[in-house]
């Protein structure tokens, strides 16, 4: 964290700013998204810690000038430049090549987030990392190259963050346990979450997120993802990574060590918590909590082995991230596409893995990918899949 004496004393849109010593400067890309828009919600209760230098939409514009006006960020980016009023324009690239950013929230949906995230690791920025693809598509590089730089990637996925929260010490783990809510079907038969609508994929019964993650942990290739996220994080083999239903979403995950001992991170399902330990990381305040954790308010916790014939997603990424290379790029790109299918009617959700299966049973297996080559196959799969989706 850079250290920094702020001279202006601001009262504005009613947030203080505080003469303090130490304020982390923070960029937020995709800050219109579900998690950015809850990073700035955690942002304005800490508002003395904080400086935005700058903020980052696709298309939507108008709220993304709502955001400018009440941040006050220097710098900003949308697809249409020309929208943006309040701020300094400046792409992606700019914004994470940009030395003055101690931190940047990559909170972007898709593969737009990998490039992006090496810039900035590139130029020694730490990662409060919230886009699964950066790690699912090009793990082997991205890793490697933040140890090389110095750079630390805090992961913002509430499993991630609870492993991240819980180990000391690496060399002593045994194994990463990471929970999953089981979504809106973990207690429905295969024949009803064959015939589920689009509505009932999103309804999930814990957590409030964006459509297409919403659908993937109806399917639980979310958690498959996330399997794959943990490999690369933690340096973990896929045998030492289990995953277990835990349907009231308190224990986050758990990691249990050699000599037996099992440590897990509990608290209430909200993305706050998980955020603003990332963008806080190492220290930590008091931000937005619905309510105090309490145990014995609980009334009970489970516990249960997925149903892998009913969530043939997880065993797909699982075999995915142990194969390697162009796999998980290939898995993720055809999935993705098959969600965005689902979520405009036009396919069921089973059809979904069916689609992700068949790209895999065609595509060719490459090892140690260049970064050009990520995206070649990336957009590749997406084309055939959408040439699949097309004849249905």
């Amino acid at each position: 964290m850079k250290m920094q004496q702020d001279k202006v004393l601001l009262l504005d849109n009613n947030f203080l700013y505080y003469n303090r010593l130490m304020k982390r400067k923070i960029s937020i890309l995709g800050s219109t998204g579900s998690i950015g828009r809850q990073a700035l919600e955690v942002i304005e209760r800490l508002w003395d810690k904080f400086e935005i230098i700058a903020l980052t939409a696709g298309s939507n514009v108008e709220l993304l000038n709502e955001q400018i006006q009440k941040f006050k960020p220097k710098y900003a980016y949308a697809d249409d430049k020309s929208k943006i009023i309040g701020a300094e324009y400046k792409t992606l690239d700019e914004i994470c090549s940009d030395k003055n950013n101690d931190i940047i929230l990559v909170a972007v949906s898709g593969r737009i987030g990998l490039k992006p995230t090496i810039t900035a690791i590139k130029n020694g920025i730490d990662i409060a990392l919230a886009n699964k693809e950066t790690l699912v598509m090009a793990g082997d590089i991205v890793m490697p190259l933040a140890n090389e730089h110095n750079v630390q990637i805090i992961p913002v996925d509430s499993e991630h963050c609870a492993i991240h929260q819980c180990i000391k010490n690496i060399n002593q783990v045994e194994k990463l346990i990471i929970t999953a809510s089981g979504g809106p079907f973990l207690h429905k038969s295969i024949d009803e979450m064959k015939n589920a609508t689009v509505e009932q994929a999103l309804a999930h019964p814990r957590w409030n997120m964006g459509k297409k993650i919403t659908v993937d942990s109806a399917t639980l290739m979310n958690k498959g993802l996330e399997v794959i996220e943990a490999h690369h994080l933690f340096g973990m083999n896929y045998d030492k990574i289990d995953v277990v239903v835990h349907p009231q979403s308190v224990v986050h995950s758990a990691i249990e060590y050699k000599d037996g001992s099992v440590i897990a991170q509990l608290g209430l399902p909200s993305m706050h918590i998980p955020i603003q330990y990332a963008i806080t990381y190492p220290e930590r305040y008091e931000g937005i909590k619905s309510k105090s954790f309490s145990f014995s308010q609980i009334a009970r916790l489970d516990f249960e082995e997925p149903d892998w014939d009913k969530f043939k997603a997880l065993k797909i990424a699982y075999n995915c991230g142990k194969i390697g290379g162009s796999a998980p790029v290939c898995m993720n790109a055809a999935n993705e596409e098959g969600v965005f299918a689902f979520l405009k009617g036009e396919i069921k959700l089973f059809d979904i893995i069916d689609i992700v299966e068949k790209m895999l049973e065609k595509h060719e297996i490459i090892q140690n990918l260049s970064l050009d080559e990520i995206f070649e196959i990336d957009e590749e799969i997406r084309q055939k899949t959408r040439d699949i989706l097309v004849k249905k």
